[in-house]
């Protein structure tokens, strides 16, 4: 069975549900989380998408970005998905949430009410490798510069996420 995203409107009610391919198809208003982690020395946490994603492949994005599902709330989800994409855990603290709409390519959108977190890790991490190629660190300074340099190097939404973070924080 196919994933399914939970359907919002833009103050969080719960309209239903709808198979996550669809919801990305259709461009619906969907709930989602974002996770940003940084270790001792205040770098950011990037992974590249593994090649097999349905969209946006092989570029690179936040340590964690999905959606929640029926049954959990946006933290529960987020710890879910550090398991699963980096077998880690870390203890993760809400910082905002923002309604945005990006184009990913092959007419698929992401239109999510999106909670982001941040955390701290520095441990090791066993990567799922049909979500994650590779990761890595870097400081806010280098990725600014490799973003402006090759932006289609990461994905859209990270880039919008991105700069939410660096004006509410």
């Amino acid at each position: 069975m196919e994933e399914q995203v939970v359907l919002i409107s833009e103050k969080d009610e719960v309209l239903g549900l709808m198979d996550k391919m669809q919801a990305h198809k259709n461009g619906i208003l969907h709930r989602a989380f974002s996770v940003f982690l940084f270790n001792e020395k205040g770098e950011i946490l990037l992974q590249k998408r593994a090649a097999e994603k349905y969209h946006s492949p092989n570029q690179w994005t936040n340590a964690v970005c999905s959606h929640p599902r029926v049954d959990e709330t946006y933290m529960e989800g987020a710890q879910r998905r550090l398991k699963e994409e980096l077998g880690i855990e870390a203890e993760l603290t809400p910082k905002f949430h923002f309604i945005y709409k990006a184009d990913v390519g092959g007419n698929l959108w992401e239109h999510e009410l999106d909670h982001v977190f941040t955390g701290h890790y520095n441990g090791d991490f066993t990567l799922n490798s049909d979500e994650v190629s590779e990761i890595r660190f870097i400081t806010m300074e280098a990725l600014d510069e490799e973003i402006k340099s090759n932006p289609e190097h990461f994905t859209e939404w990270f880039k919008i996420i991105l700069g939410e973070y660096k004006d509410r924080l």
